[in-house]
C-alpha cells in the first residue's frame, strides 16, 4: 500500500486499465492536487507520491473499503466472507494508516 509510485507498476496492479487511461487519470490527480511528481528523469522515469490533499483522503477511502468489505463481502470477495481492514491490509504501512485514523 502506497509503495507503488511508477507508471508500469501501477499498470501491473490495476486490472483492466490501459496505459492511456492511467496516464489521463494521473494527470487529473496531479492537476487537482491529490498527487505530486517527486521525481522526473525524462518522460519515462517519473515517480508520484500523495500530496497533502491526497493524504487527507486516506481516512475517507479506508472507511469506504471497510464498509464494503463488511457489508458487501459477497460482491467483493470470492469466498463471500466479510473482512476487517486489518485482515485485508497486513503491511506495516497500511496498519499505520488504519491505526493513525482509528478506522474500524
Amino acid at each position: 500500500m502506497r509503495k507503488i509510485q511508477r507508471f508500469n507498476r501501477l499498470l501491473e496492479h490495476i486490472p483492466g486499465i490501459t496505459p492511456r487511461v492511467l496516464s489521463q487519470r494521473l494527470k487529473e490527480l496531479e492537476t487537482e492536487g491529490f498527487i505530486k511528481c517527486v521525481e522526473r528523469n525524462g518522460p519515462k522515469l517519473v515517480r508520484w507520491d500523495l500530496a497533502e490533499k491526497g493524504e487527507d483522503t486516506l481516512p475517507i477511502l479506508m472507511s469506504f473499503i471497510a464498509f464494503g468489505s463488511k457489508w458487501y463481502a459477497d460482491s467483493v470477495f470470492q469466498d463471500k466472507k466479510p473482512r476487517t481492514l486489518k485482515q485485508i491490509y497486513k503491511t506495516p504501512e497500511a496498519r499505520e494508516i488504519i491505526e493513525k485514523y482509528s478506522i474500524w
